[in-house]
């Protein structure tokens, strides 16, 4: 039988090498396809390790492009031929890359399944290694295509001989393994110390078992089981057994089983959307070894959204335990409702640390080090590993906050600050100044502006503009009423002013704001 020619594709756009991949059943027609790179230095050590026959390369690629990569490859390994892709602006690249030696150019929008047949074959015809004939793939499709085939989601017709060969018995599971990398040292096991590990324990446990490798990513390993139904109970538990030897070593592994499974094709399924979606509960579980669907816990019935409104009127009235504990029996519910996304979770921490920092700012306490520190509270609780940590970066918040309240001064404690400071919320949408505000309260307009910055954090015309600014926010966030409109609403009459103070406030335009927060 001749040997099938091999081939490695480099192309930076991942839909152009999953296209090429999935053109054909290439082994029917000779060919196998063995690798696949984004960029030039990325091909290279393919190359070295597969040393396959034709490599198939886009001209512009980032870190190393085409151009350079063909010329590399004809240097160092003049016997690999090379198909260069290329746009209609790059001719004057393919022509230099001819002067290198490759074989052949296809033009990217005229890419079609015949044009890439014919100019591999064209190509593999040339190559005095192999003796290719346009036939010599016949009947060898591989279970590893097959494989290939369905867990990227096509379908293929495959023969079910070559299944029960590779696969004798009647159920499938797939196994997952996650392992972030550990700082300086890389990953604790590899895939390859994890499939000797597991292979080792369920076969000694059970012996009718087939384990095959899938393809992951960098920081998982993802294992295909074919087991004897009668076997299910004493391959789980050595499964079991390695999860949590491997947990001991090194507590941020984790592993996650399918559903048993007997229909072969449901594998695309499994792999693509329920390991993932177990993988993911880590965040959640991350004291568990080995995560299955059966065994994981009701998750928590919560409402879908906190009442920030309500929350929001008890740190107004200054009922901050009240206002905490609610916001704290929320943050434990959703710690247990495990179907909401780890985004999903750490958006909602960020959020109440921005609310509460603002929340209180504009009630006079003194804000400025929880103000500057918060972007350090949305980046820790983004970069936390799991629920308990992220919940942890919290509390410290809402202490740090406790302390804030508690060390209040009597600034805007007196109680004709407090006078002035619901006057101005109350009256807020009004032509509202210092004159009008000393004609109602009698005092000196130059006084007031001096007594109202000696208690309290800041002027008159700052702590408008935030009272004026959070109304503004609330409308924006919660209807449909005109820009416009709003700035009228809440005591602007200038449109343009209001939006000028309304992004010095926040960061955002009114629109922006908008999109960004619409409920």
């Amino acid at each position: 039988m001749n040997e099938l020619c091999n081939i490695l594709i480099v192309d930076d756009e991942i839909l152009v090498r999953q296209g090429i991949k999935h053109y054909l059943s290439w082994e029917k027609y000779g060919f196998r396809i063995v690798g696949e790179a984004s960029n030039g230095k990325e091909a290279l050590e393919l190359i070295e390790a597969l040393r396959p026959h034709i490599v198939i390369t886009d001209i512009v690629m980032p870190i190393m492009d085409g151009e350079e990569l063909a010329r590399i490859v004809k240097q160092n390994y003049p016997d690999i031929e090379v198909i260069v892709l290329s746009s209609y602006g790059e001719f004057n690249y393919v022509r230099s890359t001819f002067q290198q030696g490759v074989a052949d150019y296809i033009l990217k929008p005229k890419l079609d399944t015949d044009e890439l047949l014919q100019v591999l074959q064209r190509t593999a015809h040339r190559i005095p290694t192999i003796q290719y004939q346009a036939d010599a793939g016949d009947n060898q499709i591989t279970m590893d295509h097959v494989i290939e085939k369905l867990i990227s989601g096509y379908s293929i017709e495959y023969d079910t001989e070559l299944l029960k060969q590779a696969f004798p018995y009647a159920r499938f599971a797939l196994i997952g393994i996650e392992q972030p990398a550990q700082q300086g040292t890389g990953r604790s096991y590899s895939a390859s110390d994890l499939f000797s590990r597991l292979t080792d324990r369920v076969t000694s446990a059970c012996g009718q078992i087939v384990l095959r490798p899938l393809p992951s990513d960098a920081h998982a390993a993802v294992f295909l089981a074919n087991l004897d139904p009668q076997k299910a109970d004493s391959w789980m538990t050595a499964v079991r057994e390695v999860a949590q030897e491997t947990k001991q070593a090194d507590l941020q592994i984790g592993w996650a089983v399918s559903h048993l499974f007997d229909d072969f094709n449901r594998i695309s399924e499994v792999y693509q959307d329920e390991l993932p979606k177990l993988l993911s509960y880590r965040f959640y579980f991350p004291e568990t070894a080995l995560l299955m669907e059966d065994e994981l816990p009701q998750p928590a019935q919560v409402d879908s959204s906190f009442n920030l409104k309500q929350f929001t009127e008890e740190m107004k009235r200054e009922h901050f335990d009240t206002a905490f504990q609610d916001l704290r029996s929320y943050v434990t519910a959703m710690s247990r409702s495990y179907n909401s996304t780890a985004f999903e979770f750490k958006s909602l921490l960020g959020n109440f640390v921005f609310n509460i920092t603002i929340l209180l700012g504009n009630q006079g306490y003194d804000m400025k080090e929880l103000d500057a520190a918060k972007y350090s509270y949305f980046k820790r609780i983004n970069d936390a590993p799991h629920v308990h940590e992220a919940v942890r970066l919290l509390e410290t918040f809402l202490e740090e906050a406790n302390r804030q309240i508690m060390a209040k001064t009597q600034q805007g404690s007196s109680a004709s600050m407090k006078k002035l400071l619901a006057y101005i919320e109350e009256h807020h949408a009004e032509t509202l100044n210092l004159t009008t505000l000393g004609q109602y309260f009698h005092f000196n307009p130059s006084y007031l502006s001096s007594y109202f910055t000696t208690h309290h954090t800041e002027g008159f015309s700052e702590y408008l503009n935030k009272i004026r600014v959070e109304k503004a926010a609330e409308l924006l966030r919660s209807g449909t009423m005109s820009i416009s409109d709003i700035s009228t609403t809440v005591g602007y009459s200038d449109p343009s002013y209001f939006t000028k103070v309304f992004k010095k406030m926040t960061g955002y335009s009114p629109s922006q704001y908008r999109r960004d927060h619409l409920h």
